[in-house]
């Protein structure tokens, strides 16, 4: 079963006010070009000057501990950045904390709407909005044992937090549609996957050894949630089957019935 978008008044295109949209467009030359003097350059001026004069978006903190000196101090003798590190756990723990959120979110909306456009269920859902919580613990975990403090808010943490407000708005609408939240969720999937990545790079680079089995683990069922949640989109979408990267039809040609 495909998505059923409605068609109704929608009054934001120009083709329906043909009068007045000719009206508007007399004094227009040809080339649709509006006749209004000037440029972005006073912009783009304004612009740099503030770049120019901004400061950071903040810092990763010192260690508070004893036991974070000591690690820290250790990483920057054997020419590492654990700044950098840090820096990339907390994004990722932001991250995290988002994509549990925007599970939470899907679910209530699954729920509430009984949708039946896609071979999604509760349980599946359930089990992302698990693993998600999980990825959450095992990066706050990864911080505490590099001498971190898990609460505070890192730079690249503050800026994830603020490029995911619109994934959550967008779940969180009373107004979309199952198919429309999961657009919304691919969209932190594909990111999320490669800030894993990126982070089993980075540990990698600075020696961190010991991270990597677990993040390994969760890049593992990061790539899984992708393939799931792009699979339900294009059920959604297109009312079929994904079945070993080929469309079919519906689940009974999905599963054919066997011949004996």
């Amino acid at each position: 079963m495909k998505e059923q978008i409605p068609v109704g008044m929608n009054r934001t295109g120009v083709q329906m006010s043909p009068f007045e949209t000719s009206t508007m467009q007399a004094g227009m030359p040809a080339s649709m070009t509006p006749a209004t003097p000037g440029d972005d350059t006073a912009l783009a001026d304004m612009r740099s000057q503030y770049i120019t004069d901004a400061d950071a978006i903040g810092s990763v903190p010192v260690p508070a501990t004893v036991q974070g000196a000591v690690a820290a101090g250790a990483s920057m003798m054997l020419g590492n950045q654990p700044q950098l590190l840090l820096d990339k756990l907390g994004e990722r723990l932001a991250f995290e904390r988002t994509g549990t959120r925007l599970y939470d979110a899907l679910i209530t909306k699954f729920e509430a709407t009984q949708d039946s456009t896609t071979s999604m269920t509760l349980a599946d859902l359930q089990k992302i909005r698990q693993d998600e919580a999980r990825h959450f613990s095992i990066v706050a975990s990864a911080i505490e044992a590099l001498g971190g403090d898990p609460t505070s808010q890192t730079p690249c943490a503050d800026l994830v937090g603020v490029e995911s407000m619109g994934l959550v708005q967008a779940v969180t609408d009373p107004r979309t549609t199952i198919a429309q939240s999961l657009h919304a969720i691919l969209i932190g999937e594909m990111a999320d996957n490669v800030g894993w990545e990126m982070l089993i790079a980075l540990a990698e680079d600075q020696q961190q050894i010991s991270l990597i089995s677990d993040f390994s683990v969760a890049l593992d069922e990061e790539r899984a949630h992708l393939l799931q949640v792009r699979n339900w989109l294009e059920e959604a979408t297109l009312g079929a089957v994904v079945s070993d990267g080929a469309l079919v039809d519906d689940i009974s040609d999905a599963n054919p019935p066997q011949v004996h």
